[in-house]
C-alpha cells in the first residue's frame, strides 16, 4: 500500500530556511504528481507546490513563489520542499500528497502523508 512520510520540519526564525522531505513507499504506477499543502490553525488547507514525478513541470502557490522550491528524486521515491526566506505566516502543518492528475486541488490527491509542523518565529 502506498505511503508518504514527511520529515524535516521544526522551529525556525523568520528569514531562515527549512527543507522538507517526503519519502514515498509502495508508489502506485499511476502517480503523476507530488504536491505540498499546508494548513494553519483555523484555516483551510492551502496549496503550496506541485511537481511532475516524471517531467519538469512545477506549480507554486502565489504566497510562496520565489521563496520555495519543489524537487524530487525519482530513483529514491523522495520529494523535497526547500523553503527559504520564511515568514511567520508560513507557519502550519505541511503535508505531502500524491495525485494521478496534474492539479493543485486537495480533493484530487488520493494519498497523503501524516503532516509535519513548521513554525516560523518572528
Amino acid at each position: 500500500q502506498a505511503q508518504l512520510v514527511e520529515s524535516g520540519g521544526g522551529l525556525v526564525q523568520a528569514g531562515g530556511s527549512v527543507r522538507l522531505s517526503c519519502a514515498a513507499s509502495g508508489r502506485p504506477f499511476d502517480w503523476y504528481a507530488m504536491g505540498w499543502f499546508r494548513q494553519a490553525p483555523g484555516k483551510e488547507r492551502e496549496f503550496v507546490a506541485a511537481l511532475e514525478w516524471i517531467g519538469t513541470s512545477t506549480l507554486y502557490g502565489d504566497s510562496v513563489k520565489g521563496r520555495f522550491t519543489i524537487s524530487g528524486d525519482i530513483a529514491k521515491n523522495t520529494g523535497y520542499l526547500q523553503m527559504d526566506s520564511l515568514k511567520p505566516k508560513d507557519t502550519g502543518v505541511y503535508y505531502c500528497a500524491a495525485s494521478t492528475a496534474w492539479t493543485m486541488f486537495p480533493r484530487d490527491y488520493g494519498y497523503w502523508g501524516q503532516g509535519i509542523q513548521v513554525t516560523v518565529s518572528s
